[in-house]
């Protein structure tokens, strides 16, 4: 995978793609500190200068990230010419996919998306989500992760097992984790 421009836009793509455990190489001239701290911690490999169409071979997907429009359209060109994968950020026509704003809590994941429409609009979705989602669903969700698992190696009836997972899937069993977090957290300030 290739990231051209870690700037201020592209910058957060990067950051979102080391979680993807994707070999990511960024090309881009002037790396920010953090881009070098990821290449000197071998989660990136970087080459510090400008693009060159070269830097497409053997690549299956291309992330543009500059603030240059005579520079991502180079890349978009070359990248169709050799059937690579391409999103130019924020130029929804030189996109071939597009990446959804996601909400992360742990395990749980709500991606929103535009199809490329209103990145704007995505953005302002997600930091409604993050508020309405926040931190403690990270718990709740890694808690029904082991429950589910206890619930679906029980002796209970297919139907009682969905009923009580669908239960226990309920905002009132959600407050009721909170409330106990809580209470137990309090119990040993």
């Amino acid at each position: 995978m290739l990231v051209v421009g870690a700037g201020k836009v592209g910058l957060p793509k990067v950051a979102g793609l080391l979680d993807t455990g994707a070999h990511i190489t960024v090309v881009e001239p002037q790396p920010s500190d953090a881009v070098r701290g990821w290449a000197g911690n071998a989660l990136i490999e970087l080459k510090e200068r400008g693009f060159v169409p070269g830097d497409l071979d053997g690549i299956f997907l291309v992330v543009v990230a500059t603030s240059s429009p005579a520079l991502n359209q180079l890349v978009f060109s070359e990248a169709q010419r050799r059937g690579v994968l391409c999103n130019v950020v924020d130029v929804p026509d030189q996109c071939d996919f597009f990446y959804p704003a996601v909400v992360r809590r742990g395990d749980l994941q709500i991606a929103v998306s535009t199809s490329g429409q209103s990145p704007s609009l995505a953005q302002k979705l997600r930091l409604r989500l993050e508020k309405q989602f926040g931190p403690p669903y990270a718990d709740w969700v890694k808690e029904l992760g082991a429950t589910r698992r206890e619930v679906l190696k029980s002796s209970l009836s297919p139907e009682q097992k969905r009923e009580l997972l669908q239960s226990l899937a309920s905002r009132q069993a959600f407050e009721e984790m909170i409330a106990r977090n809580s209470h137990t957290k309090g119990d040993s300030a």
